[in-house]
């Protein structure tokens, strides 16, 4: 009994020991490999990340791409080094793969809004289309971004109200302040104006404007004058436009505009406005009325004799 107890144990020592010294030594290959593959890729990352750092400002969209890339790197390496060390044990990975599928399946069609948020989400990352800091208008919704994930971009307008917008229902992206802004004037005068006079004003105004140390660091040019732009209704349009910082825009062209009203005001430039004239007719009182006085009147006599 003894003795078959103790063939047991070499026959088991021997069976498992090849394997140790087979399938074992492959597995432990296998993990090291995957965990030298994960560190080797974050290093390359990282790298990627401090060499557009120094000519990119927005960091934290850097960080988030790098956070991104670094899970799915751990994911894909786990999953294939996973699928590697089941073999080596023995199992099938035909059925197993199979039942991933199916329940890969199910799962990306209950969560097939999440899916394309996410997706939608790492291109708006990818391609650097909104960035913190941001005035955009996705769809309609305007603001300035508060926060970007994967989801959903917040946004906040200027009444201060939030919105949170779902990466996969933007469709189009309008960004106000990347790179440069640009404030676009369209000043009505009258037609009795010499245009030109009401031009040189205007370029006066800029240029004083644009010289000043307040404004000198928000304005990047001189303005651009276009001209005369469209004979309306009830005055001519002269075309301008200031390009500026980005954010700047809308105090520049509010500064801007108090000083055209004030040196217009000087020089007898007129701005013209809507004018509307109301005429009443009166009705002419009926002669029912006319006929109801000497009754009434005659009221009023009797009543004053008591």
């Amino acid at each position: 009994m003894d003795s078959q107890i103790l063939d047991g144990i070499n026959n088991a020592i021997k069976t498992y020991g090849n394997w140790l010294l087979t399938g074992g030594l492959r597995i432990l290959f296998i993990i090291i490999l995957a965990f030298t593959s994960i560190k080797i890729i974050n290093v390359f990352i990282d790298r990627f990340l401090k060499q557009r750092a120094k000519s990119d400002i927005n960091n934290s969209r850097l960080t988030t791409l790098t956070d991104i890339l670094k899970m799915a790197s751990k994911l894909i390496i786990g999953i294939l080094a996973t699928m590697l060390v089941l073999g080596e044990f023995g199992i099938e990975l035909g059925p197993i793969i199979a039942t991933a599928g199916v329940v890969g399946l199910a799962v990306g069609f209950g969560a097939q809004e999440l899916v394309k948020d996410t997706i939608s989400g790492f291109f708006i990352l990818l391609e650097d289309q909104v960035r913190v800091g941001d005035i955009v208008d996705l769809d309609g919704h305007a603001g300035l971004v508060e926060n970007i994930n994967l989801r959903t971009i917040t946004l906040r307008d200027l009444s201060a109200k939030v919105h949170f917008v779902r990466n996969g229902n933007i469709n189009t992206v309008t960004n106000m302040t990347r790179d440069y802004s640009s404030y676009v004037f369209d000043i009505g005068v009258s037609y009795n104006t010499d245009i030109d006079f009401a031009i040189s004003i205007i370029k006066e105004v800029a240029d004083k404007l644009y010289k000043e140390s307040e404004f000198k660091n928000k304005i990047l040019e001189p303005i651009e004058i276009f001209g005369l732009d469209n004979l309306a209704e009830s005055s001519l349009i002269i075309k301008a436009r200031f390009k500026t910082k980005p954010l700047e825009q809308w105090a520049v062209g509010r500064e801007f505009n108090r000083r055209i009203k004030l040196a217009f005001d000087e020089k007898n430039i007129e701005i013209p406005f809507p004018h509307r004239t109301l005429y009443v007719r009166a009705e002419e009182p009926s002669q029912e009325w006319f006929k109801q006085i000497p009754s009434e009147i005659e009221t009023i006599f009797k009543k004053l004799q008591k």
